[in-house]
């Protein structure tokens, strides 16, 4: 398979074991509810350490209405229970993470200790019982980063990437996944907003008019890291082609009539965001719907089959303010409803 594998176009997994840490969150539980509607896996388990969001799950995918499914209560700061979790497996999507940038800023040791050495955990097990394909999920805020959430998953990225090394030629094989802002996750801007509107608020707090993010929607970064996991080739780093918008034009096309409070940037945030950087289009390759970022030197594979992708030009750089693909009001709604 080529790097060019479209986005709504990701492999059969009928019969495959499949493991996502991290898979009671927004993402896996997104996931979850893709892979049944679509195929028959063998088994797809549950990694995560929430007790209770598990249970919800099994509320909606049992294992006696839908035998595939595994409910394994772990850490990924715990490699021997990864490795229990992940025997027999084929393919692994690594989501778990300590997400939110205040947080991380507030407990550094505690988002090193799962961004970073967990990302290691899931790589030393992952070698150790075989896993075919791991894919691992990261942020705009690794590039370039300037808060510990961005700066720990730009470790977890170079982790993933060089655990190829690691593997062997003939071993198992790890890319990633980087992309922005989740429309509808937990703890993100717009579930945000629509709390204050429903509780009455006739002002929203806006961080600074000039803002601007990526934005994706749960459904299409679920199909975009499952084609991933069929096109890639082992030490990639796989960007969509997203729309920006200002948050502050999120919140109009929300609320077109409220007013706004400028509270200021929060500790560890920037004014925009960066998927690719200058620096990295050396070794970006672009797609349709689109970029690969490839590792500029491997003693896993000999040579990358590009798939068609054309290299970017030089000082390239792939911004949220810069972007040449925006989202007015209806183009959001749109794909808020999606």
């Amino acid at each position: 398979m080529t790097p060019d594998q479209e986005i709504n176009e990701p492999m059969s997994l009928d019969g495959a074991s499949l493991l996502v840490t991290g898979g009671t969150g927004s993402f896996g539980t997104a996931f979850v509810r893709y892979v049944l509607a679509r195929w028959k896996p063998r088994r797809l388990i549950v990694f995560s350490r929430d007790e209770l969001k598990q249970y919800e799950m099994q509320q909606v995918w049992g294992t006696a209405t839908h035998p595939a499914m595994r409910y394994f209560i772990g850490d990924v700061r715990d490699q021997q229970r990864l490795v229990m979790a992940m025997r027999g497996v084929d393919y692994v999507v690594h989501a778990a993470a300590l997400k939110h940038v205040p947080t991380a800023e507030y407990n550094p040791f505690e988002c090193l200790h799962t961004n970073v050495f967990g990302a290691e955990n899931v790589v030393q097990a992952a070698i150790q019982t075989n896993v075919r394909r791991v894919v691992a999920l990261s942020t705009d805020k690794a590039a370039s980063p300037v808060n510990l959430y961005g700066a720990s998953k730009l470790a977890a990225d170079k982790i993933f990437v060089a655990a190829n090394n690691l593997s062997g030629a003939n071993g198992t094989r790890f890319s990633v996944v980087r992309y922005g802002n989740v429309l509808g996750s937990r703890g993100s801007v717009v579930p945000h907003f629509e709390k204050l509107l429903r509780a009455g608020a006739k002002r929203l707090p806006i961080t600074d008019p000039r803002m601007t993010r990526f934005w994706l929607t749960l459904p299409r970064g679920v199909e975009f890291v499952l084609a991933s996991l069929h096109a890639m080739q082992g030490g990639e780093i796989f960007v969509p082609k997203i729309p920006s918008m200002r948050v502050i034009d999120v919140a109009r096309a929300l609320a077109p009539d409220v007013e706004f409070d400028v509270v200021g940037i929060r500790p560890g945030e920037k004014l925009h965001e960066t998927l690719i950087t200058e620096d990295e289009a050396r070794t970006v390759f672009e797609y349709r719907q689109k970029f690969a970022i490839f590792p500029p030197a491997s003693q896993w594979a000999t040579a990358f089959d590009h798939g068609g992708g054309t290299p970017v030009a030089e000082g390239f750089s792939y911004r949220s303010d810069t972007n040449p693909d925006w989202l007015d009001r209806p183009a959001f709604l749109r794909l808020l409803g999606s």
